[in-house]
């Protein structure tokens, strides 16, 4: 717990001194503990600590009552009533909370083992468990300590002990709401569809985000000229965060012009530059400067949602991959999974066109446009590559890749195709029944390869040729 709470402590002491000491604004303020708060979702004993807190609070507010000239005005309680309630929270609370924490590590386990441990954070971070384990712990603290108070004589007054029932009452209705909504919520934790709408729910909002400032706030990469220093992290991890507008801050206060080498979800090694800076005028970049530059840069052991659309591509696609290994063998998820994937590139698609032209907010920032190749990358090959041999994979995955060829957008279009012959490619290694390579290369007709494209490209298989092309 101690070094959870440094850790805690360490970072949002970083959040706060980088929102006052580069940009003020509310905007910059809540971005930073905006990220800070989801990694506190993502450790289990912060809500119980808080609620523990809040329930010692709770037993001694209590008794401040009896400085309140109350008493004649509220019906009396007997002390024996209020300590039956207590008597009862307190011996279950405990067993509750043991359950609840029980209940939670083996759907965590399931999510791991159904799914992919990249999810892992996900699952860790339900509101409904988290609340549910807080509300148990709390319970059992408050009854403990207040039924400790109430038979030592802490609450003397007609109002103090009223006020304590209120309060045991109150916590009782909160207990009993909660276990319904936890167990209606428990069914599914853990479960292989719940962790892919979760997944699905991260990405989108990555997605939502990097689309509403595809470069972050910047202006567009270009080339940093030869005499640009290269800056370079301060961990070995992978980018979690780029906070273009510190960088805004330091290029206005030094005149430097910086380019972001490293989105979010890039892994950092030590010969691995995470931005390229120079200076409008001719002079050195300081150490300082450099320190200052590094610090932007958020870098962790793994990767985390909140920037980084194609970490959300990248996990619905390891679930799938997992169903279709031989010691799984599930297509069905791998189906449903595809059309997961389908929805998150058509959101992609839409919220591009929804987008206004991309506001430049610190034109002193260059950073590059995530690449929609790359995404599909992540995305569709590890399905093609490990559901080549079942046809019903095939045919999906060739379908889904034909509506997204669909799109205006030129970049979605030509990656559609590209992945739909590389698709056809591997299930004319794979499958070995005439019958079913036809089925493939039927669904696939709109990405055929022309003679000219076959006569182009040595490297396409023999079987390949065999499935009739235009």
């Amino acid at each position: 717990i101690k070094e959870g709470v440094e850790s805690v402590w360490k970072s949002v002491k970083s959040a706060f001194s980088n929102a006052a000491t580069n940009v003020p604004g509310e905007s910059k303020m809540w971005d930073h503990l905006s990220f800070v708060i989801k990694r506190l979702r993502e450790r289990l004993w912060i809500k119980p600590l808080i609620v523990c807190m809040l329930s010692i609070g709770a037993v001694f507010f209590a008794n401040l009552m009896d400085m309140a000239e109350l008493g004649r005005f509220l019906p009396e309680i007997t002390k024996e009533s209020t300590e039956t309630l207590l008597k009862i929270m307190a011996s279950s609370m405990l067993i509750m909370a043991t359950f609840a924490v029980a209940s939670m590590v083996a759907a965590f386990a399931s999510a791991s083992r159904s799914a992919t441990p990249r999810s892992l954070p996900l699952i860790i971070g339900d509101n409904v468990s988290q609340n549910a384990l807080s509300v148990f712990i709390g319970a059992f603290i408050y009854s403990a300590i207040a039924l400790v108070a109430l038979m030592n004589g802490f609450y003397g007054s007609r109002a103090s002990q009223f006020v304590l029932f209120s309060l045991t009452i109150v916590v009782l209705a909160l207990i009993i709401i909660t276990f319904i909504k936890w167990v209606d919520n428990i069914a599914r934790l853990g479960r292989l569809e719940h962790t892919i709408d979760t997944v699905e729910s991260a990405a989108a909002e990555a997605i939502r985000g990097r689309q509403s400032a595809p470069r972050l706030g910047g202006v567009p990469a270009y080339s940093p000229p030869g005499g640009a220093r290269a800056v370079f992290g301060d961990a070995i991890g992978y980018v979690q965060r780029v906070d273009t507008e510190a960088l805004q801050a330091r290029a206005e206060k030094s005149q430097l012009k910086i380019v972001v080498a490293a989105l979010p979800g890039t892994f950092c090694a030590p010969n691995c530059p995470v931005a390229w800076v120079f200076r409008e005028a001719s002079g050195r970049v300081s150490d300082e400067d450099a320190e200052a530059i590094t610090g932007s840069f958020v870098i962790g052991g793994s990767r985390v949602f909140d920037q980084d659309p194609r970490f959300g591509l990248l996990v619905l696609s390891e679930i799938a991959s997992r169903a279709l290994s031989p010691a799984v063998n599930d297509p069905g998820t791998a189906i449903d999974v595809t059309g997961t994937l389908v929805r998150l590139f058509v959101m992609w698609d839409e919220c591009g066109k929804a987008a206004d032209v991309p506001e430049v907010r610190y034109d002193r920032v260059a950073v590059p446009k995530l690449s929609v190749a790359d995404m599909f990358d992540d995305a569709f090959t590890g399905i093609a590559r490990d559901g080549a041999g079942t046809v019903e994979v095939v045919v999906r995955l060739v379908k889904a890749l034909e509506s997204l060829a669909a799109s205006e957008d030129t970049a979605m279009h030509d990656n559609a195709l590209r992945h739909a012959r590389l698709a056809l490619v591997r299930a004319g290694n794979a499958l070995k029944i005439p019958e079913d390579l036809k089925a493939a290369t039927e669904a696939a007709g709109f990405a055929r390869w022309t003679w000219l494209q076959l006569l182009m490209c040595p490297l396409v298989p023999c079987t390949f040729l065999k499935t009739g092309p235009t």
